[in-house]
């Protein structure tokens, strides 16, 4: 294949964050007095966007509040938490995104959380200027797993979406890259290696094997 564009996803893929929303969630949920285990945590939550964590937790919890109004509500909390301080990165992100710059290949953001939270880490980081677009869940209606992140993504670089090679950490992602026609390069985390791969390009240990697998067998496109 030739590959023009690297598409990252945000939590669990460029930023450590996970840990910091279920603490946001269950602080949400005291109101509740509902508590979510780190393992039911782990198993169906992370990596999933707000409102359908929202509309699951409504469910399992049988809680008597609509789960717009607790996505609100969560979506308000990660607002504050990110007025303060950003999402640390993930190991091996600065070398990645320098490294794939220097091959010629566009690199974008594509989530299905908010854009505030992307907008957060790159520019704390000092990785704004390495991005050519950002997708967020605020620019679709439909959100992963769908694929129209993904697509509105090849749209806006003027790329076919087999051009593109998404990064991501989740099996819902994984879908959603899938469903639109594009690669993808499975990094299963702590929170995620329960999650189904099987359709992924490769599944590797982190960005700079995944940088590594990029040089060896993709056929980069230099502008």
């Amino acid at each position: 294949m030739t590959c023009r564009a690297i598409l990252f996803d945000h939590d669990g893929t460029l930023v450590d964050s996970e840990l910091v929303h279920h603490r946001i969630w269950n602080q949400i949920l005291a109101a509740y007095q509902v508590v979510i285990p780190a393992e039911i945590y782990r198993r169906h939550y992370a990596g999933i966007p707000t409102r359908a964590n929202a509309e699951d937790l409504v469910q399992r919890f049988g809680l008597r509040v609509p789960a717009e109004m607790l996505a609100m509500a969560k979506n308000s909390a990660t607002r504050d938490f990110l007025a303060q301080a950003a999402f640390p990165l993930m190991p091996g992100v600065v070398g990645a995104v320098e490294e794939l710059t220097r091959l010629g290949l566009k690199l974008g953001v594509v989530t299905g959380a908010n854009a505030q939270g992307v907008r957060a880490t790159l520019e704390a980081h000092g990785l704004a200027h390495r991005f050519c677009i950002s997708i967020s869940g605020d620019d679709v209606v439909n959100s992963k797993p769908a694929p129209d992140c993904y697509l509105l993504a090849a749209r806006r670089l003027g790329l076919d979406p087999g051009e593109c090679l998404a990064i991501e950490d989740t099996e819902h992602g994984l879908r959603a890259a899938l469903g639109a026609g594009m690669p993808c390069l499975a990094l299963p985390t702590a929170m995620s290696q329960h999650h189904d791969f099987s359709g992924a390009l490769a599944v590797l240990d982190g960005l700079p094997d995944a940088v590594d697998h990029i040089r060896r067998t993709l056929g980069c496109h230099t502008d």
